[in-house]
């Protein structure tokens, strides 16, 4: 997998003090291919989309009209799940033994569960709570990254060794 092996590289260079001081190699592997894959990789494609795809009109589905930004939003999710799902599994987590389909399998419930936890403590914080929803969208997705870290290592990509 040279691909994988240049973006390790790449990640690694980073991987210096005060980071290594505090941060796990895993854990800034992760951190990095998640931060490009939503703020880099997602942003650049819901654009694409949104823009030249959807092209800011609403899709008739016969059953349902979806907005322009909800059909964008549904056709970049399987871009940024498999390139998330692919990041992780050669690059954070490589050395799990469990085999690809299943890994995928749990991925997928995995992240099943972070839209769930976001969409519950995003609406309990925001009408339960009464916190503005800016303050409490960046709270949630703080608590729904350490969710997707433990689901990674200690579900998706099981028995995965340290990286060396």
């Amino acid at each position: 997998m040279a691909l994988a092996e240049l973006i390790i590289r790449a990640i690694d260079w980073f991987y210096i003090r005060p980071v290594a001081a505090v941060l796990p190699r895993q854990v800034f592997r992760y951190a990095v291919c998640g931060g490009v894959t939503y703020i880099l990789f997602d942003p650049v494609c819901y654009f694409l989309f949104y823009n030249f795809i959807v092209a800011h009109r609403y899709v008739d589905l016969g059953f349902v009209v979806v907005s322009p930004h909800i059909a964008a939003m549904i056709l970049v999710f399987p871009f940024t799940f498999f390139v998330g799902f692919w990041l992780n599994r050669y690059v954070a987590f490589r050395r799990s033994p469990i085999g690809a389909g299943t890994q995928l399998l749990r991925y997928l419930l995995s992240v099943a569960g972070s839209v769930l936890l976001t969409y519950a403590v995003l609406k309990f914080f925001v009408e339960v709570c009464g916190v503005w929803p800016t303050p409490a969208k960046m709270v949630t997705t703080l608590l729904t990254t350490v969710y997707s870290f433990l689901a990674a290592k200690y579900f998706t990509f099981r028995h995965a060794e340290k990286p060396e």
